[in-house]
């Protein structure tokens, strides 16, 4: 039972992190510069869009400049392993988030028929 549960977590951490790298290197490609915690509030939109953006993109950006300041600043061991584990927990919620509106779209199509 143990084992199920393990590769259950894997799963939901995997998918958020898969929708965070998804979304973070489109909007790459898009603004063509990284992405980053910055939020633009020049309307409410924005503002929004731009939170929305951070939440679900967290762990790509805390990752990506994990291994750009571990490669570059020579940043040490421990700053790298607390910053996997916060993006791990990250992305532990958001792939919850993310699975549980799936299947929740899922059981109501399968309600209707």
């Amino acid at each position: 039972m143990v084992q199920a549960e393990l590769l259950l977590t894997g799963y939901i951490v995997c998918a958020g992190f898969v929708c965070s790298g998804v979304l973070g290197s489109f909007i790459q490609l898009w603004k063509s510069e990284p992405v980053g915690f910055k939020v633009q509030y020049n309307s409410w939109i924005n503002g929004i869009f731009g939170v929305l953006f951070c939440v679900f993109a967290g762990p790509f950006i805390i990752m990506r400049n994990t291994v750009r300041g571990r490669r570059i600043e020579r940043r040490p061991l421990g700053f790298v392993v607390l910053a996997s584990a916060i993006a791990f927990l990250w992305s532990f919620c958001t792939g919850l988030l993310i699975l549980h509106f799936l299947l929740s779209i899922w059981a109501s199509i399968f309600a209707m028929i």
